[in-house]
C-alpha cells in the first residue's frame, strides 16, 4: 500500500527564491501542455504524451519567451507536464463512466494568484542526505523537521507552500502494515453535534468545535485585512496572518480525528457508521457547525485505516431510520424533532436515548449488510 508522509521542511531565503521560481515555471508548463491538448483536441488532431512534452518543454527552452525555463530542474518540468496529462485523462474517465464517484470538472489552468503551490520530484530529482536533509535539484539541501522516520525509500516527492507561507515535503513511500489482532467488539457510530459521536456501547465522544472556538479571533484578523489596501505590502501581511490562523484551527481539527479514528479502529473488529448526505446537509442553517465537525474526513480516516489495519468498516444506507427504531423491540415510532433527546417507546415502554438508540440499530443494521450473505443470525448485543 503507498501512503503519503509529510514533514515540514524551512528552506532558506535563497532556497524560497529557487522554489519560486520552480513554481512559476511548473505552472506555466502545467497551462502550456493543457492548452495545447485542448488545441488539438478542439481541432481534431491526436496528440501524443510525447508531442506534448517536446513541445511545451523541449522546444519551449529554445525560445526566447520560454528560455528561463532552463533555470530549474527539468524534472520540475516534466512531472508539470503529467500532471497536465493526468488531469485531462481523469476528466475524460469521469465523463465515459471509466472513473468511479461523482463527475468531475474539466482541468482548469493554474494561475499565480493561487493560494497553495506545488512541485513535484520523482527519484531522479532528490534524494535524503546522510545529515538528514532533503537535497532537491536546483534548490539545494533544505532542513527537514523529521517528525517520524519514513517506513521505506519514497518513490517521489512534492515539495508544497501553502495559504500561511509554510513549506512541506510529502513523500510517497511503499509501506507493508500487519494486520492488527483480532478482538471481539464491534460498535456502531451515530455522528452529530451536540456530541461529535456516540456509541453504540454508551461512550460518548464530545464536539471539540474548533472553528466555533477561534471564531473571535478569525474575525478580527479577518477584519483587519479588510481595512487594509489592496495590492499594499500591509495587505500581504494581514492575508498571511488570517491564513495562519485558519490553518491552526484546521491543523487542530486533523489532529484531533486522528487520534480518535486511531483509538475506535484498534479497539474494535468492525466499525459501522451512518452514509450521511454531508454536503447536504452543509446546504442548511446549520451549515458553519458540519463543516466544523468534519464528519467526512472522520469517516474518511476510519475507512482508510480499517483497510490498513485488517479491520472491517461498513457504511449504513443513509435512509435507514436509526433514530425512529426502537432498539430493543423493533417498533418504528415515527420521525422527531432535534429536540428531543429522550423518548419511549410505545410498544414496549423502554426509554431510549436518542443518539445512543441510534448507534445500537446502526451497528445491528451493519452487521446484517456485512453477515447475511453467510446467513448468520444477526441480533442487537444484549
Amino acid at each position: 500500500m503507498q501512503l503519503r508522509y509529510q514533514y515540514r521542511v524551512y528552506p532558506t531565503p535563497g532556497q524560497q527564491d529557487m522554489l519560486a521560481r520552480s513554481f512559476g515555471c511548473a505552472r506555466v508548463v502545467f497551462n502550456d501542455a493543457l492548452r495545447a491538448r485542448q488545441e488539438a483536441y478542439a481541432a481534431g488532431v491526436k496528440i501524443s504524451d510525447t508531442d506534448v512534452q517536446k513541445q511545451v518543454v523541449t522546444e519551449a527552452k529554445k525560445t526566447p519567451q520560454r528560455a528561463w525555463l532552463a533555470e530549474v530542474a527539468s524534472v520540475v518540468l516534466v512531472q508539470a507536464c503529467q500532471d497536465a496529462r493526468r488531469a485531462y485523462r481523469n476528466w475524460f474517465d469521469s465523463l465515459s463512466g471509466k472513473r468511479k464517484g461523482r463527475k468531475i470538472g474539466a482541468p482548469r489552468f493554474r494561475s499565480r494568484k493561487d493560494n497553495r503551490q506545488t512541485i513535484r520530484l520523482t527519484r531522479n530529482g532528490f534524494s535524503i542526505r546522510d545529515n538528514r536533509k532533503l537535497y532537491i535539484a536546483k534548490v539545494g539541501e533544505v532542513k527537514v523537521a523529521w517528525s517520524r522516520e519514513l517506513p521505506s525509500e519514497p518513490s517521489s516527492v512534492s515539495i508544497i507552500k501553502d495559504a500561511a507561507g509554510r513549506y512541506f515535503a510529502s513523500f510517497v513511500v511503499e509501506t507493508t502494515d500487519e494486520p492488527l489482532p483480532e478482538c471481539d467488539t464491534e460498535v456502531g457510530i451515530d455522528l452529530g453535534l451536540a456530541a461529535f459521536a456516540v456509541l453504540s456501547d454508551g461512550k460518548v465522544i464530545e464536539s471539540p468545535r474548533f472553528f466555533r472556538r477561534a471564531e473571535r479571533r478569525l474575525r478580527r484578523a479577518q477584519q483587519s485585512l479588510s481595512r487594509k489596501e489592496k495590492g499594499s505590502k500591509n495587505s500581504a501581511k494581514a492575508r498571511i496572518r488570517v491564513a495562519k490562523a485558519h490553518a491552526e484551527v484546521s491543523d487542530a481539527r486533523r489532529d484531533w480525528a486522528h487520534k480518535h479514528s486511531t483509538a475506535i479502529v484498534r479497539e474494535n473488529q468492525a466499525v459501522f457508521v451512518e452514509d450521511l448526505c454531508v454536503k447536504g446537509v452543509a446546504r442548511t442553517r446549520l451549515a458553519k457547525s458540519v463543516h466544523d465537525a468534519g464528519w467526512g474526513m472522520f469517516t474518511r480516516m476510519l475507512e482508510e485505516k480499517a483497510a490498513r489495519y485488517g479491520r472491517v468498516f461498513v457504511k449504513v444506507d443513509r435512509w435507514f431510520p436509526s433514530s425512529q427504531l426502537c432498539s430493543a423491540c423493533g417498533r418504528v415510532d415515527g420521525p422527531k424533532p432535534l429536540s428531543v433527546r429522550v423518548w419511549t417507546c410505545q410498544g414496549c415502554g423502554v426509554v431510549h436515548d436518542r443518539d445512543v438508540n441510534a448507534a445500537r440499530n446502526i451497528l445491528a443494521a451493519g452487521r446484517a449488510e456485512r453477515r447475511n450473505a453467510c446467513g448468520e443470525t444477526v441480533s442487537l448485543p444484549a
